[in-house]
């Protein structure tokens, strides 16, 4: 008996709401706009949490909302709603947005350009609250020795930064290197192919003149009374002027 009393205590515990479900589905749903609108107007620089201070108000304003948004109620079920209540919230904003692509960038904000062509801009950097070694921190992140080495930067609505090299990266290195190399083939192969054509045309030249002179050159034998190339026999006189041969002078 007393087992049955405990088990049910627990599940009412669990399954039954405090507050009425219209005020479980609403908090959160407010809890969200305010963050929106907050994140929106402090700028991108919580959320890239560059320094420690970003990440202990991320936490610390994770734990106060969460008052805010279960209120009285601990149930098992109430948390379910309120869940639901945030993720429906949110994709019904981003499909929303997702149509409306001008107020997408009213309410996400613009990037902001913070280095171009390899120069900081001081006034985008103030504008942001980001100190040049913060944004150095940011490029020993992504791979890069200083910020010389960088062309441009920008810092995405979502805290994101988009760092562009001055150099050619490794592949793009590797690829020109290999342009480089088919072109070099190319040429040789061409050079190559003039000088075969330029062989195999000297060579016909030279043996057409051979069989032109070997075929005007009369085979006489016996007196000299036959011509080379039709065989007929002739009186002592060249082949030439009897006309058996196609070879004129």
């Amino acid at each position: 008996m007393t087992g049955t009393v405990v088990a049910t205590a627990i599940w009412n515990d669990m399954l039954s709401l405090k507050i009425p479900i219209g005020e479980k589905i609403l908090r959160p749903v407010l809890v969200y706009v305010f963050l929106v609108v907050m994140l929106r107007i402090f700028g991108k620089r919580e959320l890239a949490q560059l320094n420690p201070f970003d990440l202990v108000v991320l936490l610390s304003l994770s734990n106060t909302i969460q008052n805010a948004i279960i209120g009285d109620d601990n149930s098992l079920i109430g948390g379910f709603i309120g869940a639901f209540a945030l993720l429906a919230t949110n994709y019904v904003v981003v499909r929303f947005l997702f149509r409306h692509r001008r107020l997408d960038q009213v309410i996400e904000g613009s990037p902001t350009l913070l280095m171009e062509h390899g120069k900081v801009l001081h006034r985008n950097m103030a504008k942001e609250l980001l100190s040049v070694s913060e944004l150095t921190s940011v490029a020993h992140r992504q791979g890069f020795s200083s910020l010389a080495e960088l062309d441009s930067c920008v810092l995405e609505p979502g805290g994101t930064f988009v760092l562009k090299s001055k150099t050619p990266s490794t592949e793009e290195s590797r690829h020109a290197q290999v342009l480089e190399r088919l072109e070099k083939l190319t040429r040789k192969d061409l050079v190559r192919g003039r000088g075969r054509r330029e062989i195999h045309g000297g060579t016909g030249d030279s043996s057409r003149r051979a069989r032109g002179r070997s075929i005007r050159t009369a085979d006489w034998s016996d007196g000299g009374d036959y011509c080379g190339v039709s065989g007929r026999r002739h009186d002592h006189v060249p082949p030439f002027a009897h006309g058996c041969c196609d070879l004129q002078d």
